[in-house]
């Protein structure tokens, strides 16, 4: 497989403001080295119940199921980047984690599973190879890009659980923020969410993708007071990651097979919504959200 991962982004074209409008550029991974171990309460829970699902991890099933997720981002005008793959790292291309794109540079992210600790190795090599500005490295306590959610211009919702991000980091990232003169709000999570975007991922404006039942009353009400409106998802679908889909703008979403009642509400709403089984990934830990970190998208 060709390695993408020095594909050059001129200096200009990077960051986001928001997590909803038109996607230009993604990072991703190839999980040629991709294997189920405990990583994490979602395929803790996968590894546990096995000998009563019966469900098994099929590498060449994987490979397929990402290259249909490629496939999606290239039909609908997206430009993938890849971080580069390794044996030792072989979790790193869930992207979304070593890394947050914010509007000020990269945000490089410190790990707390051993088995993923030194992915930041990879995504520093990306950004300083494309010449995309990194802004900041957490260091005062772990903390991962899953918990950087840009809900819109302007405002931030920054979780942690303790078992992956921690209250220390979180506030790190949330303090640096606030000197940009942006809104930061951080929030504990349940840590069978493991980060916020299993919890709530923008949609469109002022149009989250939600678990109302699993964010505390407060969350609920601070968003509620900033005029957001939901797509609310069942704790059956959350906890199998069904909030973690992607907006690609223009009223498309990238989601997965796995959530067919969510889909199915947002088809109503006028969303075309895309959905491939994910199946080896969800059950592995991660959904399509996971698996990415957005590079470029145009202004919210």
């Amino acid at each position: 497989m060709k390695d993408l991962g020095s594909t050059q982004i001129s200096q200009q074209a990077w960051g986001i403001d928001n997590d909803y409008a038109l996607l230009h550029d993604v990072l991703l991974g190839h999980p040629n080295h991709y294997r189920w171990v405990d990583a994490g309460p979602i395929i803790r829970r996968t590894l546990q119940n096995q000998k009563h699902t019966g469900i098994k991890f099929n590498h060449n099933t994987a490979i397929a199921q990402h290259a249909e997720m490629v496939q999606i981002y290239e039909n609908a005008g997206v430009k993938c980047h890849y971080l580069e793959s390794d044996e030792v790292l072989h979790r790193n291309f869930f992207a979304r984690d070593s890394s947050a794109m914010t509007p000020w540079g990269a945000l490089i992210c410190h790990m707390q599973l051993k088995c993923r600790r030194a992915d930041y190795v990879t995504s520093i090599k990306f950004y300083q190879d494309n010449n995309i500005p990194i802004w900041n490295y957490v260091t005062a306590g772990h903390f991962e890009g899953g918990d950087f959610v840009i809900l819109e211009p302007g405002s931030v919702l920054i979780g942690y659980c303790g078992e992956r991000s921690e209250q220390e980091g979180a506030e790190q990232v949330a303090t640096w923020v606030r000197k940009q003169g942006w809104e930061a709000q951080t929030v504990p999570i349940s840590r069978e969410f493991v980060h916020m975007d299993g919890l709530v991922v923008p949609l469109a404006p002022k149009l989250l993708v939600a678990c109302l039942d699993a964010l505390e009353d407060w969350v609920v009400k601070w968003l509620r007071g900033k005029s957001f409106e939901f797509v609310d998802v069942g704790y059956a679908e959350a906890k199998d990651l069904g909030v973690n889909l992607v907006a690609l703008g223009d009223d498309r979403v990238l989601s997965m097979q796995s959530s067919p009642k969510l889909n199915d509400k947002m088809r109503a709403l006028g969303f075309e919504v895309f959905d491939p089984d994910m199946s080896m990934f969800t059950l592995g830990g991660g959904g399509v959200h996971c698996l990415c970190q957005a590079l470029r998208r145009e202004p919210g």
